[in-house]
């Protein structure tokens, strides 16, 4: 007999992504895999993200049979994601019930959603606190079994058009047990190989990354990419494996990342994650060529980086990137970009510090970052022997071997640079 379980299919990002209002960076997939998940398999539906649909080639049309046929569809638009408004609003003009939307409690809303029901949880960032994710976990599988046994309209399409009839086609019925869970197992265990998930290949790219195979993790991106054409995590992740590869040299590899990156339009983007790529881009770009545009160019994008996010990352970057240009400048210009580098590192301390307060709910590699650009603020600022404590405790978290050489690399060009 085939399987009646019913569906759940759920609309967001991916990934970590940056809130463009708030500057902070949300790590969906944990939202997923600790709140959203486990309570649609709680209330007993089977429970799909995009990245974990089997398909080959684009992934739009499964995601269209899905937001046509799920009988349940929860979307967090959480950081504002530009596909998930998109992907909710097909959903409320195709389906007139069983619709949920959530997202993070500090998302400022870029429309009017006021004829919207949202559920608001807390995210700490990165992570998300244990007794938030039992709250909204529980208040999430009630809600869907509301919606299941009692069925309101929570589409502003239908509520605003009551004699509007949902759109019907032919063999719906067929459509509706290709996309059933069972099809879609079955699926799962034959293709698997040859054709595996965007979230199979993400995990296996981002494990690639860890043990420094950037070659391997840029051919699975690769791969990703045409599966979400639209997703900006994604070209950030293949930018950054580009460049880290140095293949076939590392100019090249540079100049490579930077086109992949251009699809984001870095010039006037206001994603950081974003605009920190393509300052390093540019950074090392300049330390092998000595065009001063590629420096400009790393400036201009590392300061907007820190004025819109404050955040550690970009801040210490920027600093290094005022001694830099004030190590091949003279006068006052040089006087002038030192006592910005002292400025911006005086205002990384307390971020540094308050991340480090907040571990372990921030995770070991966030723990590992905020000690080595704590320590590379104390050797900016003359205390060493601070600076040394905390690499040695950065050490000491066992993080991925490419972390601490990028680290040791950028310490050993300060030091160059600071005693010009």
């Amino acid at each position: 007999m085939p399987d009646s379980k019913k569906t759940c299919f759920v609309v967001m990002g991916f990934g970590k992504k940056t809130d463009y209002q708030t500057g902070r960076v949300l790590d969906l997939d944990k939202s997923y895999q600790y709140i959203i998940k486990p309570a649609a398999e709680e209330a007993g539906l089977d429970c799909k993200r995009a990245d974990e649909i089997i398909h080959s080639g684009l992934i739009d049309v499964p995601m269209y049979e899905y937001l046509l046929t799920a009988d349940v569809v929860i979307a967090d638009i959480s950081t504002s994601n530009a596909n998930a408004l998109y992907e909710l609003g097909v959903r409320h003009a195709l389906r007139p019930y069983t619709t949920i939307t959530i997202a993070e409690d500090k998302m400022v809303f870029p429309f009017d959603v006021s004829h919207l029901a949202v559920r608001r949880y807390r995210h700490l960032g990165e992570g998300i606190d244990f007794a938030e994710v039992m709250r909204m976990k529980k208040e999430l599988t009630e809600a869907i079994g509301t919606i299941l046994q009692k069925p309101e309209k929570d589409s502003p399409v239908y509520a605003f058009f009551s004699d509007l009839d949902p759109p019907a086609r032919r063999k719906i019925e067929a459509a509706v047990a290709q996309s059933s869970p069972a099809a879609v197992t079955a699926a799962a265990s034959e293709s698997d190989a040859s054709n595996p998930t965007m979230k199979v290949l993400m995990d296996q790219a981002n494990a690639a990354i860890a043990n420094n195979d950037f070659e391997t993790a840029k051919t699975l991106l690769n791969l990703v990419r045409p599966m979400a054409p639209r997703d900006p995590y994604v070209v950030q992740r293949l930018a950054f494996v580009t460049f880290k590869s140095k293949q076939p040299d590392e100019l090249r590899a540079l100049q490579a990342a930077g086109v992949i990156l251009a699809e984001l339009n870095p010039e006037i983007s206001t994603d950081t994650e974003t605009l920190g790529l393509w300052s390093s881009i540019h950074k090392r770009s300049w330390e092998l060529t000595r065009n001063p545009d590629d420096l400009t160019t790393a400036i201009l994008a590392c300061e907007k980086g820190f004025y819109l996010k404050n955040d550690e990352y970009n801040g210490i970057n920027l600093a290094f990137l005022y001694d830099l240009r004030a190590s091949v400048s003279e006068g006052a210009e040089a006087a002038a970009d030192r006592v910005l580098a002292a400025r911006i590192r005086r205002r990384v301390l307390p971020i540094c510090e308050t991340l480090l307060a907040a571990t372990p709910a921030a995770g070991a590699e966030r723990q590992f970052w905020a000690l080595v650009t704590l320590a590379q603020a104390h050797i900016g600022l003359g205390c060493e022997a601070k600076a040394r404590e905390l690499l040695d405790q950065a050490r000491a978290l066992h993080q991925p071997k490419w972390m601490m050489d990028s680290t040791e690399q950028q310490l050993a060009a300060l030091e160059q640079i600071l005693a010009t």
